[in-house]
């Protein structure tokens, strides 16, 4: 049966939207022909989403009988910090092939200020005969999916989007209108792309101010996380962010200095953006620093200290390793001598290297057992207060344990 809507890249972006289309009475089928990524969705959630109608297909000539086709296909920073768009690239090459007329065509994907039109486009333009704006429309939508986030869902967050043409944003502010309750026309596709450039970068620039005031903090003696409590306080002119040992997640910090020659704008490069990223950079390394000196002020030495990780995915309560800094500090661990063993409730293998790290069954003998405890990532079922009592030495690098009971970065 033709479907309403294809999502194409059923990762972290695509799984969830297809999920809103469902809970929308969309038909909805999802096409991926990548390989198989970490669910961000349960299993349950899926078998629901089953239930309802949604159907994952690899045969690409049904994205040829759909409305609405959804490109969410992963971008990520390569080795020399451009984007990657091979996948969009792929994604868009296999919808060309089937794409008809009439279509709405919408990219999701993480990108800089021109993709859509400079690189998709010719794309899809070339593969189909059809022209966008004409033929089909062609639009743009920053994702603004917050992983966990039980607040904020697809459906009661403001959903940005730009067009080609005026009809074409006309044409996917009504697919969006279907699953959200507001949707904020852009001027254009440029628009609608730099306003991902914008809240991407706002969190990361915003993160590293508060990794330097945890680094100058601790050499004044002062607590962060009070200073943090205090100024949240504040009604107006002040949103908190906090530290930590490293930035991850799906959003990366785009710097002018390394987009594409069409887009790049000599002489004005975001200069906070690449300096946060070096800030933020810095950080597993600042952790490891903290590490040797606190096992030295205790007579013990770095090389075969038994060091406990706990908390190794980028964000809470969540199986989603993308980005965490937990893996470069393994590693640097490892560089000095140290004996790693790691505990995580959502992660029952974890590798380094190449090489699997012991996992902790018992959370709080393997805590008094440690020469160091390091909490990476702070889950809620890790109870902060009993593991400042059990570990011999534990060290937070989020401000979760009470004032005094650990040493906090």
């Amino acid at each position: 049966m033709p479907a309403d809507l294809a999502v194409i890249g059923l990762g972290h972006l695509g799984l969830p939207l297809a999920q809103a289309a469902v809970a929308a009475g969309i038909e909805t089928v999802g096409y991926d022909s990548g390989p198989a990524t970490d669910s961000p969705l349960t299993a349950a959630e899926i078998r629901r989403m089953s239930a309802a109608g949604f159907r994952v297909t690899t045969n690409a000539a049904e994205l040829g009988r759909v409305r609405t086709a959804v490109i969410c296909a992963p971008t990520q920073l390569g080795a020399d910090r451009a984007l990657d768009l091979g996948a969009v690239g792929a994604a868009g090459r296999t919808l060309a092939a089937r794409l008809r007329p009439h279509t709405t065509v919408i990219l999701e994907s993480a990108a800089h200020p021109g993709v859509t039109e400079e690189y998709l486009r010719p794309i899809l333009e070339e593969g189909s005969g059809l022209r966008a704006g004409r033929d089909f429309h062609l639009a743009y939508s920053p994702s603004r999916l917050d992983p966990g986030n039980r607040t904020h869902t697809i459906a009661n967050t403001p959903k940005v989007i730009g067009g080609l043409t005026p009809a074409c944003t006309e044409s996917a502010h009504a697919f969006y209108a279907r699953l959200t309750e507001k949707v904020v026309r852009a001027r254009g596709l440029r628009e609608a792309e730099t306003v991902q450039l914008l809240e991407t970068n706002y969190r990361h620039v915003n993160i590293a101010l508060m990794n330097e005031m945890a680094v100058l903090c601790h050499d004044l003696g002062v607590d962060l996380w009070d200073v943090i409590r205090c100024a949240e306080t504040k009604p107006y002119g002040f949103q908190a962010f906090r530290p930590g040992p490293g930035v991850g997640g799906h959003g990366v910090p785009l710097d002018p200095n390394y987009l594409p020659h069409t887009t790049r704008t000599p002489g004005h490069p975001l200069r906070m953006v690449g300096l946060a990223q070096e800030i933020n950079n810095r950080m597993p390394q600042y952790v490891i620093q903290r590490c040797a000196t606190l096992l030295n002020e205790h007579g013990k030495s770095a090389r075969g200290a038994r060091v406990l990780l706990l908390g190794v995915t980028y964000k809470p309560d969540l199986a989603d390793q993308e980005g965490s800094p937990a893996a470069e500090i393994a590693s640097r661990l490892l560089d000095l001598g140290a004996l790693i063993s790691y505990h995580d409730p959502y992660i029952p293998a974890w590798r380094v290297r190449d090489r699997p790290v012991p996992r902790a069954d018992s959370l709080y003998e393997a805590a008094a057992n440690a020469d160091l405890t390091i909490l990476l990532q702070h889950h809620r079922t890790y109870d902060m207060q009993g593991l400042a009592v059990k570990a011999q030495l534990l060290l937070d690098t989020r401000g979760a344990s009470p004032a005094g009971a650990a040493h906090r970065l």
